[in-house]
């Protein structure tokens, strides 16, 4: 008879660093990985020039011809990082407000933390006259930012709720939105169609002086999440469990919506609003852990979706390449109707 074992397995690390890691969240986190890295070679590879296995190899380990360099390193290579990157980011982000809100719909998405960096970089485009990636980025990282600090505030009574937080996000969303519209149609058509395009959401020409300052914060702001995972696993039990366990209940909240804030404005900054991975991300990688305890899943998860939208993005036309937000926001809308449809299917 097979011995019984009760609860989950876990990897447990001896020496200097002692970890405990759940057995099925690092398998699943392993196997995304490797997806998104097999991806990643094949982004490498396709294009107007196409490229084979070993000469993306060649390119990226500094033997190949200067031209095939050019093409990997300098030209797709920011695309395919970022893509990963920001895809991790947004897929963190949503699953700390899910977490805050205990509602697999709390994304920024639906919130309007998106909305407001949209609204931030439109104020940089069509008032400020700002047409620079620094006085875009800029525009669009304060607009997240004040969308996020507006939402704290007027979700404040006595401390904040998950649902409140939700509803008053969607109000502000709601009203940013029509501003967004507004501030279009009062600009001149060539200035609009350029806001417009930025707003769908893009990773096409993207380089890394864009790119790289907004994956180092990233990268930090990773590292910060995973740092206060514990004390959002013990938010999770309640407020009471939370404070009895020494957490100061608001301060950590504030805490992690800042950093869920810029993990979304980060990535807006550089590529536009790009809807569906801070949504969806989470709540698959949640079913394939059957765990919450870890944001490695999550973030792999994100990066897997992120890229693998892109490179869908630039398949679906031969010759054209289509914003990656175009992808997620078709994807996205499917998936929030399969949620919308399964909780009034559970409700009932």
């Amino acid at each position: 008879m097979p011995p019984v074992r009760f609860g989950r397995r876990y990897i447990r690390l001896k020496g200097p660093v002692k970890l405990r890691i759940d057995a099925k969240s690092f398998a699943v986190t392993a196997i995304l990985l490797g997806a998104a890295l097999a991806l990643a070679v094949f982004g490498l590879m396709i294009g107007s020039l196409r490229l084979g296995v070993p000469e993306v190899l060649a390119a990226l380990f500094g033997d190949a011809a200067k031209m095939t360099r050019t093409v990997v390193v300098e030209w797709r290579l920011p695309r395919v990082l970022a893509a990963m990157v920001f895809g991790a980011a947004l897929a963190v982000s949503g699953a700390i407000f899910q977490s805050l809100t205990r509602n697999p719909l709390g994304s920024p998405d639906i919130i309007g933390f998106t909305s407001g960096s949209y609204t931030g970089a439109l104020i940089a485009m069509l008032v400020a006259g700002s047409t620079s990636f620094i006085g875009v980025a800029s525009g669009a990282l304060i607009g997240g930012l004040a969308t996020a600090m507006l939402i704290y505030l007027l979700a404040f009574r006595k401390g904040t709720q998950g649902f409140r937080l939700i509803i008053v996000g969607v109000a502000i969303s709601t009203i940013l939105s029509s501003a967004n519209a507004v501030l279009l149609l009062r600009s001149k058509a060539e200035v609009a169609l350029t806001a417009a395009a930025w707003g769908v959401g893009s990773l096409n020409g993207i380089s890394w002086e864009q790119s790289l300052p907004a994956m180092l914060t990233v990268l930090l702001l990773l590292v910060c999440a995973a740092a206060m995972g514990r004390p959002l696993r013990a938010m999770e039990l309640g407020e009471d469990a939370a404070k009895a366990h020494g957490i100061r209940v608001e301060r950590t909240r504030l805490a992690l919506i800042l950093i869920a804030v810029v993990l979304t404005a980060a990535p807006t900054a550089v590529a536009g609003p790009i809807s569906f991975v801070a949504l969806a991300a989470p709540q698959i990688a949640l079913r394939l852990t059957k765990s919450a305890r870890s944001f490695a899943p999550v973030a792999a998860m994100g990066a897997f979706i992120m890229l693998g939208a892109d490179i869908l993005a630039q398949r679906v036309v031969p010759g054209t390449l289509l914003p990656v937000g175009v992808v997620t926001l078709s994807l996205g809308g499917l998936y929030l109707t399969g949620v919308l449809f399964r909780q009034a299917r559970s409700a009932s």
